[in-house]
């Protein structure tokens, strides 16, 4: 190789994996001690000195792989003139995986003129890996199984709150004779609170469903202003019941690619919020603009607001904040894992933080083309 002998073998000796190095000759030039002690080469009859033969190298080093490879060839010249890094993993007999690769050397003309050959134990690094694809699946299985129960759980939870809510209004018909006042104030507190427990079923049934992969959502142009519009309108009875005032400040736009029916459950999910946690006197703003091809909808209140360490954590599902839990706010938790996970089936995201003056702020960003215009930010 036009190389002093000793600086070629002073300089594999010195290398942290195990190396040798093949003349253009088939022959070898150097090899280090981690290579003959990697393939259990000490104490064998194998040539190792520079000049001696590579192919009873390659051979005796084959016989330690679990399978033969495919790269191995009577002779070995073949990779030695290729000109470009070859890279393979190799099972060993005694249970360990190495990485080997092959290095092409090159004199001054560009001519090659032999290879390196590297090899690295990579067994823990498979171990690890292997674990995590293990642990994967057994997480996927586990959500599964929970998505299944779920489904079956609020199905049969569903049921028999039809029928209770179907005798509540028979017996509310004044053609059923009239009721005395205490009579009417429990059959309210009956017909309220199954209400309120169809209302966490339906939650508990859609935050199931959207976090099924093969759920297709029903996407078609969306005019943001609109929706907005007619989500405060349709909440305008909750937030004045609340004492809560309500603005809305909604900037014109373009249409978004977006599924509204999901949108607009999410949007009365977070006005329902604001409502529930802004104490009377209190104020919402609702902001939307368009801007750097996504709709930016901003959902403002002047409530309790959402402590700093719980502003992820509320969206993972039956999770809430302490400060909701301690001011004795109804809720299950669902409401924002629900709309968290249609913003991101669109593409876009939802996140909260805090607002101007005391209170939460949750944001929704959604790309104007949709799932596929969000994955290419």
């Amino acid at each position: 190789m036009g190389c002093d002998q000793e600086w070629v073998q002073a300089v594999v000796a010195a290398l942290p994996r195990a190396a040798i190095v093949q003349g253009g000759d088939e022959r070898v030039i150097a090899v280090n001690r981690r290579f003959t002690e990697m393939f259990g080469l000490d104490g064998r009859e194998v040539d190792l000195t520079p000049g001696a033969p590579l192919d009873p190298v390659v051979e005796a080093v084959c016989a330690r792989f679990a399978a033969r490879p495919d790269w191995v060839v009577d002779t070995v010249h073949a990779i030695a003139a290729r000109k470009v890094h070859r890279a393979a993993e190799i099972e060993l007999v005694d249970g360990r995986t190495v990485r080997r690769d092959v290095e092409p050397l090159y004199d001054r003309s560009g001519a090659v003129v032999g290879s390196l050959w590297t090899a690295e134990d990579i067994s823990a690094a498979k171990r690890r890996e292997h674990a995590l694809e293990r642990d994967n699946q057994a997480l996927a299985e586990l959500a599964r199984q929970r998505n299944d129960f779920l489904a079956a759980a609020s199905h049969n939870l569903r049921t028999p709150l039809t029928s209770i809510l179907g005798f509540c209004a028979l017996l509310a018909d004044p053609a059923g004779g009239p009721l005395e006042a205490g009579q009417r104030e429990f059959l309210d507190a009956i017909a309220r609170n199954a209400r309120r427990m169809e209302r966490e079923i339906t939650a508990l049934m859609d935050t199931t469903a959207m976090r099924a992969p093969q759920l297709a959502l029903e996407f078609g142009p969306v005019d943001v202003g609109r929706m907005l519009t007619q989500a405060v309108l349709d909440r305008m009875a909750t937030t004045a019941a609340a004492g809560v005032f309500t603005v809305l400040d909604a900037q014109a736009g373009p249409a978004l690619h977006g599924d509204e029916h999901r949108l607009a459950a999410v949007l009365a999910n977070l006005l329902e919020n604001a409502a529930k946690f802004t104490p009377p006197g209190g104020r919402i703003r609702v902001t939307a603009e368009a801007g750097a091809g996504e709709w930016t909808v901003a959902v403002a209140d002047t409530g309790i607001g959402v402590p700093e360490q719980y502003r992820e954590e509320i969206f993972s599902g039956f999770t809430r904040a302490p400060n909701a839990e301690d001011g004795g706010f109804a809720g299950t938790g669902l409401g924002l894992a629900f709309s968290r996970a249609i913003a991101r089936r669109h593409g876009g995201d939802l996140t909260v933080g805090p607002a101007a003056g005391g209170g939460a702020v949750f944001t929704l960003r959604l790309p104007l083309g949709g799932p596929d215009a969000g994955a290419g930010r």
